[in-house]
């Protein structure tokens, strides 16, 4: 359920846990992302970071400026304001992610685990068969045939949560028990019911179908993309992915690696939260 008010609990004496909710949904995660830019466009004295979440909102302060007590008033005044005014258009980029769908790296992850847990259902086909999926090839259409949310980020630098934004795209799927010890970086992974891409080399528990080439966290900031951040995305962003081949994989590989890579993100689109459930309303009655 989404909350009528926020529920505000202490995380430490710098911190303020704002919890809008206990699901995992769309509107609940809007919900975060206005409040965070409602707060932003208060500019609230003694307010220094803004970390928005699925359901929640962690808000850093400065105590020395603003006291906590002073932190949940201000921060309760602007939610009312928010809830009772009207859905606010958000600035959205759309990236285009190339992915190689069944690729032999997270094969090979894939294989690695199952020596020591061989009665683990490989991946893709654990995905189609918890989701009544014919094969390979509709699960493919089905992952790529939606826009993304990018609902929040964590985990790892530059590890983002993605929600499908057309419900006939929906994938659920468990993760891992117990979860990996290494995950190819730029695998494509689904846990729940939410997509991830990972940044890096690291452990993991959603289930691997596919790997991208493009990078999306980059600690030397070498590629344009990472002018302004480590982290390619930011809350509020939009993922199509796109199918690619071998041939395809080896030119962005190759582009990557000499610098010359351009990411291809739209920049100037912005996303109307009203027009959207508009249109999820009209496909509900199909």
């Amino acid at each position: 359920m989404i909350y009528s008010t926020p529920c505000f609990m202490s995380g430490g004496d710098r911190f303020v846990e704002v919890e809008l909710g206990d699901e995992m949904s769309f509107d609940l995660n809007v919900r975060v992302h206005e409040l965070a830019a409602a707060i932003r466009e208060a500019r609230l004295e003694g307010v220094v970071e803004l970390v928005p979440e699925l359901a929640s909102l962690l808000v850093s302060y400065d105590p020395d400026r603003i006291a906590y007590v002073d932190v949940i008033k201000e921060i309760g005044s602007l939610y009312v304001q928010m809830v009772s005014g009207h859905d606010r258009d958000m600035d959205s980029r759309l990236f285009h992610v190339p992915v190689m769908y069944f690729d032999p790296w997270t094969q090979e992850c894939i294989d690695d685990y199952r020596k020591t847990a061989p009665d683990k259902v490989p991946d893709p086909e654990l995905l189609c068969e918890a989701n009544g999926l014919s094969g390979r090839a509709e699960l493919q259409r089905v992952h790529s045939g939606t826009e993304y949310w990018v609902a929040a980020l964590g985990f790892w630098p530059g590890l983002c949560s993605l929600m499908p934004l057309d419900p006939r795209a929906t994938l659920t799927a468990p993760k891992y028990n117990p979860p990996r010890s290494w995950t190819p970086k730029g695998a494509i992974g689904l846990g729940g019911g939410l997509t991830c891409v990972y940044p890096d080399r690291t452990p993991g528990g959603y289930q691997l179908f596919g790997r991208t080439p493009m990078p999306i966290w980059d600690r030397d900031q070498r590629l344009r993309a990472f002018k302004d951040s480590l982290a390619l995305f930011r809350p509020g962003d939009r993922v199509r992915f796109v199918p690619i081949e071998r041939e395809e994989w080896d030119y962005v590989e190759a582009k990557v690696a000499d610098g010359s890579y351009a990411h291809p993100m739209v920049e100037y689109q912005t996303f109307s939260v009203s027009k959207y459930r508009a249109w999820i309303a009209d496909i509900a009655q199909e």
